[in-house]
């Protein structure tokens, strides 16, 4: 190629070209006023698009109360989250629930700090400009994370209600936190490695790094508040529901009952005021016992599939991303990839089944945070500017345009007259002022296109695909496709 400068200017000729153009299209005129005075998104949102998406669906999961991640990069752990309080609140039959999204938080910036120092120990030998160190070193206890990291955390330290660790101004707006403990981390590696090529041994340099992790602690400590180590747990069932011995809630039941005033759900009984609900009470458990008695899921029982049309990542293999671990004994990511029917099936089973599924995209591409929509037909921005935009789902992984930063929970699916799914309920941690009251609606050809993983319970995989979850992995570099931790 020529490296003659005038060849690659933009040449003013051309520059007069362009301008004249545009100007002779009216089309151009008019999306200029648009989208100049409402917005890109705004000037391409199509009405007939949205009218193709309605808000019902003919598979649908009761959930709880919206939750909201704010200010920080915690959507991978409130999708995680809200998959479990849906089977905890059908299992004891009430009426909402929220976990302590701050008490994982904790623990996850713990242990993330822990795995980037041992990961620092492990590459003393790499120059700090290598590729693989730069990767390590980009964002030591960053917020992002997968669900496997999320079941590491819980098999570790379990799982606490709001009410026991509720939610701080660091938990909601994370960024200066972060920022200081990335500082202190990276002050850290430096010394390590200062300390290693001065001739320090490994055992004086593991020391140093449990002395470092006591500043660590006294970081999170200060900016979220120590995490309780046993609580009180109190929690009313639905009105329609007693209690068992075990204190699961069931349904009421009077027409055994000889005496009508001795059912408690009995609607003529005489009203004092007093809530005389079922109770569940539990004073001094522990997050793990919590974890253990209330919710009726074992984390370990899941996999993640992804859809990843990558001639490099050929499917129906198992994979595991190196470095990629947040709690260091709990090992790296690993995920299943599989063909998009396999994928969809999968998702189908197990909503078709009453069970909600965490998922992984692109959140930003033709999406419509405000009014909750995911579908290219909704915003027309290859109308707006003119262009087709014809990349597909390799071509944004390959490239980097459409890779997984965003985590939600799929809580409904509409099938069409052939059984074909159509569009998605999608819930998500914005808030309920964010999409409708909290939720977006997604188009099926959305999710061929950007959706890239799924958190999928075992017993909803088809007999082939479980069988990979034993195979020996495909190790993958931790700059590759599908390694970026969603926020």
């Amino acid at each position: 190629m020529t490296t003659d400068a005038s060849a690659r200017a933009i040449k003013p000729e051309l520059l007069r070209t362009y301008t004249e153009d545009f100007n002779k299209d009216r089309a151009n005129l008019i999306a200029a006023d648009a989208a100049v005075s409402a917005g890109v998104l705004k000037a391409a949102t199509d009405y007939r698009g949205v009218r193709a998406l309605p808000r019902d669906f003919s598979i649908e999961l009761k959930q709880g109360s919206i939750t909201n991640q704010e200010r920080s990069g915690r959507c991978w752990m409130f999708a995680s989250l809200n998959t479990l309080r849906y089977e905890l609140m059908h299992r004891w039959n009430l009426e909402d629930f929220e976990f302590s999204e701050t008490y994982l938080f904790f623990w996850d910036a713990m242990e993330k700090s822990n795995t980037y120092l041992e990961n620092v120990l492990r590459t003393l030998d790499e120059a700090t400009d290598s590729r693989l160190f730069e990767a390590i070193n980009e964002s030591p206890a960053d917020d992002g994370g997968w669900w496997q990291m999320f079941a590491a955390l819980v098999n570790k330290y379990g799982l606490v209600p709001k009410s026991a660790y509720p939610e701080s101004e660091n938990s909601r707006n994370s960024d200066d936190f972060k920022q200081y403990l990335n500082s202190k981390l990276r002050e850290f590696a430096a010394e390590l490695r200062r300390r290693s090529a001065a001739g320090a041994s490994e055992d004086e340099l593991r020391a140093l790094k449990d002395e470092y992790m006591g500043t660590v602690y006294r970081i999170c400590a200060v900016a979220l508040g120590e995490p309780p180590e046993k609580f009180d747990f109190f929690a009313r069932t639905k009105d329609d529901a007693e209690a068992d011995a075990d204190g699961k809630a069931e349904s009421c039941k009077c027409e055994d009952k000889s005496d009508a005033k001795a059912c408690k759900c009995d609607k003529n009984k005489d009203k004092t005021g007093k809530d005389e609900r079922p109770q569940i009470r539990e004073i001094g458990i522990t997050p793990l016992e919590f974890y253990k008695k209330y919710v009726p899921v074992d984390v370990n029982d899941f996999a993640t599939l992804a859809n990843a049309p990558l001639k490099n990542r050929p499917f129906n293999r198992r994979y595991r991303i190196r470095f990629s671990a947040n709690v260091v004994e709990a090992g790296d990511m690993e995920f299943v990839n599989v063909p998009l029917d396999v994928f969809k099936k999968a998702a189908l089973d197990q909503l078709t089944a009453g069970h909600p599924i965490w998922f992984a995209c692109d959140c930003t591409q033709f999406a419509l945070r405000k009014d909750g929509f995911f579908d290219q037909s909704v915003v027309r921005v290859d109308q707006l500017f003119g262009t087709e935009f014809t990349g597909d789902k390799a071509h944004g992984l390959e490239y980097g345009d459409s890779p997984s930063n965003h985590a939600m929970t799929f809580t409904g699916v509409n099938l069409d007259e052939d059984g074909k799914p159509n569009r998605w309920k999608v819930e998500n941690s914005w808030g309920k002022d964010a999409g409708k009251d909290g939720y977006y609606v997604m188009s099926d050809a959305w999710f061929d296109r950007y959706v890239t993983e799924l958190i999928i319970r075992k017993e909803y995989l088809d007999d082939a695909t479980r069988a990979l979850l034993t195979t020996e992995p495909v190790e993958i570099d931790p700059w590759q496709p599908l390694t970026r931790r969603c926020r």
